[in-house]
């Protein structure tokens, strides 16, 4: 589906305003989204046998995740409170570069969809595995957080292409980075 172009939260008169999904049909929607934080090899070592200070890391970075996508009208201006049905987030060690992948999937029936409680759930779940390693490294990187998938509602589809917008941090050391100034 084409799609138009118009910023919906976006009055006439440019004013921020809530759309109005009163008249919408309540449908099944689904979204994933993925992020990943990347670590030294030995933090991840550390995280996975779960001897990090403050505790397990990856049950707390899963609760806070859930706990995010269920508050997530609270966080950002203009979203729905939503009866979410049903929020998942999987943590998975990654050896290369070291790091974990955050993945969340958000399930509603509702009139509007669940991208933002997806990209809410993976960013909160990013921070807190950060909050809880940053003792053992504070040059962690969060990064490539993104919506891979979304279907439900008058939009129907949406899956990312395959690496789409994805910066490894391998092509960021490569490349010469680049300073405009403010």
């Amino acid at each position: 589906m084409a799609r138009t172009g118009k910023l919906t939260h976006i009055g006439r008169r440019g004013e921020a305003r809530m759309v109005d999904v009163s008249a919408k049909p309540a449908t099944a929607r689904v979204a994933i989204a993925e992020g990943r934080v990347v670590m030294k090899e030995s933090t991840l070592a550390t995280v996975l046998a779960g001897d990090a200070r403050k505790g397990d890391v990856l049950g707390t970075a899963r609760i806070a995740g859930i706990m995010a996508a269920k508050r997530t009208h609270e966080l950002i201006p203009l979203c729905h409170p939503l009866a979410i049905s049903k929020v998942d987030v999987d943590i998975t060690a990654d050896a290369e570069p070291p790091g974990l992948t955050v993945r969340a999937t958000v399930k509603v029936t509702g009139p509007t969809g669940v991208e933002m409680e997806a990209l809410t759930a993976v960013a909160v779940a990013c921070l807190t595995v950060y909050d809880m390693a940053k003792a053992l490294d504070r040059g962690m990187r969060i990064e490539n957080v993104r919506l891979l998938e979304k279907s439900g509602g008058k939009s129907g589809m949406y899956r990312a292409e395959e690496n789409q917008h994805v910066r490894t941090s391998t092509d960021a050391a490569a490349s010469p980075r680049r300073h405009r100034p403010a």
